[in-house]
């Protein structure tokens, strides 16, 4: 079986752990700190995907695909261009697709982490 290509044409994603990014000495501070760079493909939030999730207290506002890092987690928070902070609900690992890729399942987050 032939593989499709996937292009990743949309955008750049920043991929951030959530961490202390207070100085040395200061109190402790929980923001974001840069994990990886990642370029995206937006995808289309199906009807099945979007009331499953619903099922569980989730709402999946956006899709996006991207190069497969295994590193990422549901634990991380990715801040798309136009600023807005979303929290990584689900990742899926499609297998017919070159290169390798992953799904990240996005939910905006409601307040906004600093980044350090």
């Amino acid at each position: 079986m032939l593989k499709q290509t996937q292009s990743f044409n949309d955008g750049v994603a920043g991929i951030y752990k959530v961490g202390d990014i207070a100085l040395p000495g200061d109190m402790p501070k929980e923001g974001l700190v840069l994990q990886q760079t990642l370029r995206y493909k937006e995808r289309t939030v199906g009807l099945n995907r979007f009331y499953a999730a619903l099922q569980n207290s989730i709402k999946v506002d956006l899709v996006i695909r991207c190069q497969q890092i295994r590193s990422v987690s549901t634990q991380d928070v990715a801040i798309l261009q136009n600023g807005q902070q979303y929290g990584i609900k689900q990742i899926q690992y499609p297998e017919d697709v070159d290169p390798h890729v992953m799904d990240l399942s996005l939910e905006k987050v409601g307040e906004a982490y600093g980044i350090g």
